[in-house]
């Protein structure tokens, strides 16, 4: 059964600086003693009571470079600190998957209250999954989309382990949707064709699928006609980005209306490419990304990229710290909880907002 998270905020501010790796050492529930201030300003009888800490959590992260894992799991490490007194212990998986089984394997052997895992291979999910259970670990999956029939088997079997994602079709339909509030609906040389580049995220992701077949689809669905004159797989990453909207720009420049970009990285790295070929980013050509990170929406406010979806790392952070500490707990849980996206433009986000970066 699905459990849809809806928030209405948009958030702006990007941490100022990642939280140091939680503590190694300590198991859940252990207990110590504080010892006497020595401040003469200790408020007196408050010493020896004794405070309790609390369980400790196990994270690993597919790849700490990853911009967009950069705010979540910040955001989740302090959220699991401040909210739960967590001892955190943070790893960083580096885009493998093996090294990631390790770590699992490490938090297990610390004897970790529970785990939370971004996974490198989504396909893994299973035998992780079983990994967990076996070790009476609760688990939850993080910015990623285990199958249907995976989180059935969870349910089925009584198993403690659920997901927190976004759906990457939301994703796709906003990006296509911002193209079309645009003028001409994104046919900026009018000649009744929507020609585009797609920067993809990552081969095999469901994440960079679903993002590149639904914004295509919404333009369709509105009656667009469109045209792919180039696509590339940039892995998320800016630089690659960048050389894959130059590769395009330098074989059909004016031709192309609208750069679509898996995410704001990429988006942001495409601009760059853009500038550099001489064309006005906003009027020559139009950009979109996924995200919402701080130098984009930036850059939403200078006209220069037509919009990007929020993929609300704090949000997600916060479900998903809640959800494993209910299922340390023994409580029950769902299988999957969606928090939504939502739409970044120049009319919808800052028509009515008061702050500034």
């Amino acid at each position: 059964m699905k459990c849809l998270i809806r928030r209405t905020a948009f958030f702006f501010l990007v941490l100022a600086a990642v939280l140091a790796a939680g503590a190694a050492a300590g198991c859940a529930g252990e207990k110590s003693q504080s010892k006497p201030a020595e401040s003469s300003d200790k408020e007196a009888g408050t010493e020896g009571i004794e405070t309790e800490e609390g369980p400790k959590i196990g994270i690993s992260i597919y790849r700490y470079d990853d911009t967009f894992m950069k705010l979540y799991r910040s955001e989740l490490k302090q959220y699991l600190e401040e909210t739960y007194h967590a001892q955190v212990i943070m790893r960083n998986a580096g885009g493998d998957q093996k090294e990631q089984d390790r770590q699992i394997r490490e938090f297990i052997d610390s004897k970790c209250a529970g785990i939370i895992i971004n996974p490198v291979e989504a396909s893994a999910a299973g035998r992780i999954a079983d990994t967990s259970s076996q070790a009476g670990i609760p688990l939850v999956f993080i910015n990623s989309e285990p199958d249907e029939s995976e989180r059935n088997r969870w349910k089925e079997q009584h198993m403690a382990v659920s997901s927190v994602e976004t759906d990457s079709k939301q994703a796709g339909t906003y990006q296509g949707e911002i193209i079309l509030e645009n003028p001409g609906k994104g046919d900026k040389n009018h000649d009744g064709i929507l020609s585009y580049v797609m920067i993809k995220g990552e081969a095999g992701s469901d994440a960079a699928r679903y993002r590149t077949e639904y914004s295509i689809k919404a333009l369709t669905d509105a009656g667009v006609k469109t045209e792919e004159l180039f696509s590339g797989t940039g892995n998320w990453n800016r630089e690659e980005g960048k050389k894959l909207a130059a590769q395009a720009l330098s074989t059909y420049g004016p031709r192309i209306d609208v750069i679509f970009c898996n995410n704001d990285a990429m988006a942001n790295g495409a601009l760059e490419a853009v500038e550099e070929a001489g064309m006005t980013p906003g009027k020559d050509v139009y950009l979109v990304g996924v995200d919402a990170l701080q130098e984009t929406v930036g850059y939403i406010k200078e006209g220069k990229i037509a919009g990007t979806v929020l993929n609300d790392h704090q949000g997600q952070s916060k479900t998903a710290a809640d959800t494993l500490i209910r299922l340390i707990q023994g409580e029950d849980a769902e299988t999957r909880y969606l928090v939504d996206y939502i739409k970044v433009t120049m009319n919808s986000t800052f028509h009515n907002w008061k702050g500034d970066d």
